[in-house]
C-alpha cells in the first residue's frame, strides 16, 4: 500500500516515521525547506522509549495516486494542503485526516466525497523542537480511523463491498506500526470527544497564559477549569454528541491535573507561533451561538486569541 504523509511536523513525522520504520511505503509531501532539512538532518524522533532517526522519502508534489493519504497539518494549512495533495488522490484512495477540531471534515468531503474522506483522531503529547525534530512528551501515541458512515465500517469485511476491502488494507497498513491503532465505528463522536477535550484545554491555557497545574493551584483555578469544561460539555450535548464514558473521564483528570499540562495551542502561542485558534475555540463558539448556548469563558479566550493573532 502506497501512504503519502502530507506533513512532517510533531504529528506528521511521528506517525509516518513510525509507519516508515515498520516496514511500510510511505512518502511525506513537504515543503521545499522541509525537505531540505529532512535530506540533511534525516527524520529524527526522540520518545520516552529513545531516539530513532531515519531518511524519509519526501517529495513536494505528488507522484501519482497513492492508496491512503494521511493529512496531518495545521488547520490554518489545510486549503493550501488540500490543493497541494489533491492529484495524490485517485478514485479509491482513502483520506485520513489528523486534524484537530470538525470543519475540516466539511472541507475533505466536499472534495474528495464521503466515500474517499474519512475520520481520523490522534491522541500524541509531541512537538517540533527547535533542532526540527519530533519530540514525544510522553507514551501516548493513540490513533483512530474509520469511515464517516458507521454502517461502511461495521460491515462484514468478507462481503467483498468496496469500503470493506479499503478499510481492511488500511487496517493492516496502520496497526502494528509502533504505536496503538483501531478502526473506530463511531468515528465522528470521537471527533467530538477530542474536540471537547482540546477546546478546554486550549483556552484554559492560552486564557490564563499557563499550564492546568498552575491553573488549579491558583485561587478560583479549579472552578474556573470545571466551568470551562461545562462550556465545552454542553456545547457537544446541544449538538447531539454529548461527552461520557472515558471521554468524559479524560476530560475530568485533565482539568484537575496538578501537573504541568498544557496544549499545542499554548506552546505556539509563547514561542510567538501561529494557533489553530479557529478550528478549536472559534469554531466552538460558533456552534454554541448556533445552538444558543451560553459560553462566556470560551468567548474570551476566542477575543484574547484573536487579539493575539492579530499582532502576528
Amino acid at each position: 500500500m502506497r501512504i503519502l504523509v502530507v506533513g512532517a511536523g510533531a504529528t506528521g513525522g511521528y506517525f509516518g516515521g513510525r509507519l516508515a520504520q515498520a516496514g511500510r511505503d510511505v512518502t511525506f509531501l513537504v515543503r521545499p525547506a522541509r525537505a531540505a532539512h529532512l535530506a540533511e538532518h534525516g527524520l529524527r524522533i526522540k520518545s520516552p522509549d529513545g531516539e530513532s532517526s531515519l531518511r524519509p522519502h519526501t517529495v513536494t508534489e505528488p507522484d501519482g495516486h497513492y492508496d491512503l493519504v494521511l493529512v496531518a497539518v495545521k488547520s490554518y494549512s489545510l486549503e493550501t494542503a488540500l490543493a497541494d495533495l489533491t492529484p495524490a488522490v485517485g478514485p479509491r484512495t482513502v483520506v485520513i485526516p489528523l486534524l484537530n477540531g470538525i470543519r475540516h471534515i466539511e472541507s475533505l468531503v466536499r472534495r474528495f466525497s464521503v466515500d474517499r474522506a474519512w475520520g481520523g483522531v490522534c491522541m500524541i503529547h509531541a512537538t517540533l523542537d527547535e533542532a526540527g525534530d519530533v519530540h514525544q512528551m510522553s507514551t501516548l501515541h493513540r490513533l483512530s480511523f474509520g469511515p464517516l458512515d458507521s454502517l461502511a465500517a461495521a460491515a462484514d469485511p468478507v462481503g467483498g463491498g468496496e469500503a470493506d476491502e479499503r478499510l481492511a488494507a488500511v487496517a493492516e497498513a496502520l496497526t502494528g506500526a509502533g504505536f496503538d491503532a483501531r478502526v473506530s465505528t463511531t468515528i465522528v463522536q470521537e471527533l467530538w470527544d477530542k474536540w471537547v477535550l482540546l477546546a478546554t484545554l486550549g483556552a484554559a491555557t492560552t486564557l490564563m497564559r499557563g499550564s492546568i497545574g498552575a491553573i488549579n493551584k491558583a485561587p478560583g483555578g479549579s472552578g474556573f477549569l470545571h466551568a470551562l469544561a461545562a462550556e465545552t460539555s454542553a456545547v457537544a450535548a446541544a449538538a447531539g454528541h454529548p461527552i461520557r464514558g472515558k471521554a468524559a473521564a479524560m476530560l475530568e483528570a485533565t482539568i484537575v491535573t496538578t501537573e504541568p499540562t498544557t496544549s499545542s495551542m499554548y506552546r505556539d502561542l509563547v514561542q510567538g507561533l501561529p494557533v489553530e485558534s479557529g478550528a478549536i475555540v472559534g469554531d466552538m463558539v460558533a456552534e454554541a451561538t448556533k445552538h444558543e448556548v451560553s459560553v462566556p469563558l470560551l468567548a474570551a479566550a476566542h477575543t484574547g486569541l484573536a487579539v493575539y493573532s492579530a499582532n502576528l
